[in-house]
């Protein structure tokens, strides 16, 4: 009996032991594995100005998805939180990482020169997102991917004068105050110069403008100063969808209406962007009369440009997202822009 329990404690300790070495070799196996994963990823630094908007949330959810490891990439993101500074340490970050490429969201076109050149000579290609720079030495980029913003503009202020026509107003009874995106963004510059060469060219009154900072709360501020300043405003453009809802919110809760017959005291609402779900809803309800999109799904197509450049090939320097236009009301089918036609779809 000693001896079979003897004999049994040795095959025992010899399990556990057998056991024990087993698991060790498959530790060893998966971390080579993972080593070996790892080493095949491409290595991205994402510096991303801020989350200001509702926008900007869904062009980072494109961005880390179609940048995810499952997808062949490691990513680092950097919230920039509005701050160029924040965005200039990292770059220079991921310069120190050696990461394989840089995407960057800038936060305003001047003052990148610098931090690029440093990117350039450690041999990181960078893939400029949304926003452009403005940079003495092209080269210091890749490329670029991004709406065309004015063009966006040239779009609403094209259904703002076929609705206008349609309903037999005059240009000189069409009095507009611009809410303006984050001044010096690229956005803001399309957008506000798309409005003011149409206002040029239709003889409207451009009563003021002002900042909102792409924000619902700055928004609502600045229409309520200027529902304050002016008792003619029968027209908003807002430069994007959170301006819109913020306005929306000022008009009114100071006992005005929002609509399309500003002749008859409404004051109409035009938008950018397309993602807000509330901005949809109020879009609607006529609230907001026309929107421009402005797509945030940026992320495939900087997947495929980083695929392209790792492959050896130069893509085009600048690269369009398509776009469309949306209004609720069908008194205007389509606008033509620059000799193209768009077709208005409907608010879904």
């Amino acid at each position: 009996m000693r001896k079979n329990a003897m004999l049994a404690l040795v095959l025992l300790l010899l399990s556990v032991t057998l056991t024990g070495c087993g698991s060790s070799a498959v530790n060893s196996q998966n971390k080579n594995e993972e080593a070996e994963i790892g080493q095949n990823l491409i290595t991205v630094g994402f510096s991303q100005l801020g989350a200001e908007s509702d926008w900007r949330s869904t062009n980072t959810e494109s961005m880390l998805e179609a940048l995810s490891q499952e997808n062949g990439y490691n990513l680092i993101y950097k919230n920039g939180q509005q701050k160029q500074s924040n965005q200039i340490t990292a770059i220079r970050m991921f310069i120190q990482q050696e990461v394989d490429y840089i995407v960057l969201a800038p936060a305003m076109e001047t003052g990148w020169d610098s931090v690029l050149y440093e990117a350039k000579e450690a041999g990181i290609p960078v893939i400029i997102v949304d926003r452009r720079v403005d940079v003495v030495d092209k080269n210091l980029y890749s490329c670029w991917v991004g709406s065309d913003f004015e063009l966006e503009g040239k779009k609403v202020t094209a259904w703002l004068k076929a609705f206008t026509e349609k309903k037999g107003i005059s240009p000189e009874d069409v009095h507009i105050v611009n809410i303006q995106g984050t001044i010096g963004s690229t956005a803001q510059i399309g957008r506000s110069r798309g409005l003011a060469n149409a206002a040029r060219e239709n003889g409207w009154d451009i009563l003021d403008e002002v900042s909102g900072d792409f924000t619902e709360t700055r928004g609502r501020e600045v229409m309520a100063s200027f529902l304050r300043k002016y008792d003619n405003v029968n027209v908003v453009y807002c430069e994007n969808d959170n301006e819109a809802i913020g306005a929306i919110e000022a008009i009114e809760n100071a006992g005005r209406k929002v609509g399309t017959n500003i002749t008859g005291g409404e004051i109409m609402v035009v938008s950018f962007d397309g993602v807000n779900q509330e901005a949809i809803n109020y879009a609607k309800e006529g609230k907001i009369a026309c929107i421009a999109e402005c797509n945030p799904h940026h992320g495939p197509r900087v997947a495929s440009l980083i695929e392209a450049l790792n492959s050896g090939k130069t893509p085009d320097k600048f690269n369009y997202v398509s776009e469309k236009l949306y209004s609720s009301f069908d008194d205007v089918e389509y606008v033509t822009v620059d000799g193209i036609s768009y077709l208005i779809d409907e608010v879904e």
